[in-house]
């Protein structure tokens, strides 16, 4: 893996992520990325988009169909509550 790489800033203070540092870190064209300030230091890190967490993320719970379709009444009652 590559742990180091110069690049040059550009006139309108463009950063381009050479692509094997993007693929390094699993990032394309559209990623949501998160910038911070350490001191002297820029930290770039990749926002995990929600949608492919939920289609290619690890799965920790389980639940029926009919379990969601249960809960989702209930949140819609106290949403939108019945008169």
């Amino acid at each position: 893996m590559i742990s180091e790489v110069r690049v040059r800033l550009s006139k309108k203070n463009t950063l381009y992520i050479p692509k094997s540092i993007a693929k390094a870190v699993g990032i394309r064209e559209g990623s949501k990325l998160k910038l911070r300030v350490e001191g002297h230091r820029i930290i770039i890190e990749p926002v995990p988009d929600p949608f492919e967490l939920a289609l290619h993320g690890s799965k920790f719970a389980e639940t029926t169909f009919e379990e969601f379709e249960k809960e989702s009444e209930e949140l819609q009652d106290e949403l939108f509550g019945q008169d």
